[in-house]
């Protein structure tokens, strides 16, 4: 098993600059192409419903925006945008018509919203703060206290995917989270996309956003100690509402160098560092990545299918991504 994950993630390593990436949405998934993404879901008559769309990224129309860090910033608020739409097109169609009628109204939804980033900005970053300040005297400590403070928000965020992955619908959207990687891992393999080459894939894919969250926390317990310690050489104490004032605003800048570092762990998978680095996020992925069945396989093949429309044979002859085994 052990040296089978290895192949298939050397395919990943191997492959050209053509990415592809999705999500995993309510009873269906949104795929991510060049050019274009396309959400496919199963409504409750068992029909698979495509919604599609052309998109270019920002960072694509105009060069001057592939600055790195700057094109993690934007590809992260892009990638925001896309999924929130998705996800709401996605339970309009998965809801029966019945429920769908009972469906909030517009401010009830900004509302629920605003209450989630709340909810997220308490849990990993208030809290995390907060704690540390009360536990441990280490506040002008700006290495020490970070790196407490981001292991408390590793706890926080692990036991947060624990606890929901007991939910049913959960352990559903999680299924079709197995299916979007499977399906990734189809296409960049140049296997003939059908549901039988899907599914001798892993779940695991060192791409997932999964993997991207626990970089973040990584690469935000250094950015936070360095922006810390700036800030200590012009105050005499640093308090923790001066903390959430500095660092809640820097989290956009601490999203784009996690994926700077995300994509070093991809391209160089096979340094020993890099590798070590993306593991954890790998680990993860046994929570929030289930095994698929067929149908749901179906569904993640149809995205893609339908984002890439007719330039789908240009990628897959085998041409685009050199297949490199272990043995």
């Amino acid at each position: 098993m052990k040296k089978r994950l290895l192949y298939h993630l050397r395919l990943l390593i191997s492959q050209s600059s053509i990415l592809v990436g999705g999500q995993a949405v309510m009873e269906g998934v949104m795929m991510r192409v060049p050019g274009a993404y396309a959400t496919a879901v199963r409504d409750p008559e068992g029909n698979i419903q495509i919604d599609r769309h052309d998109f270019k990224s920002k960072v694509e129309l105009y060069p001057f925006l592939k600055k790195p860090l700057l094109r993690g910033i934007i590809g992260l608020f892009e990638s925001l945008k896309i999924g929130y739409s998705t996800l709401q097109w996605s339970a309009e169609i998965s809801i029966p018509e019945e429920e769908g009628k009972k469906e909030p109204s517009k401010f009830v939804d900004v509302l629920l919203t605003l209450f989630s980033f709340g909810l997220a900005l308490g849990l990993f970053f208030v809290a995390p703060i907060g704690l540390t300040s009360w536990l441990f005297d280490k506040d002008q400590d700006a290495f020490i206290f970070n790196l407490i403070s981001g292991l408390f928000r590793v706890i926080f965020f692990l036991t947060y995917l624990v606890l929901i992955s007991l939910m049913k619908d959960v352990r559903r959207l999680f299924q079709y989270h197995g299916a979007e990687h499977k399906t990734v891992y189809n296409f960049e393999s140049g296997k003939e996309l059908n549901i039988s080459n899907a599914q001798q894939f892993p779940t695991q894919h060192p791409r997932c956003g999964t993997s991207f969250l626990f970089i973040i926390m990584i690469v935000a317990i250094l950015s936070f100690a360095i922006l810390d310690s700036v800030v200590l050489f012009y105050v005499d104490e640093l308090k923790i509402w001066m903390r959430l004032i500095f660092h809640i605003p820097f989290i956009p800048i601490v999203a784009g160098l996690g994926y700077e570092v995300l994509k070093l762990t991809a391209k160089h998978r096979s340094n020993i560092f890099f590798r070590t680095l993306a593991q954890p996020g790998l680990w993860l992925q046994n929570i929030t990545t289930k095994q698929p069945d067929d149908e749901q396989v179906e569904v993640a093949l149809k995205a893609l299918k339908e984002a890439f429309g007719d330039k789908l044979p240009q990628y897959s002859k085998g041409e685009t991504y050199v297949a490199e085994a272990i043995g």
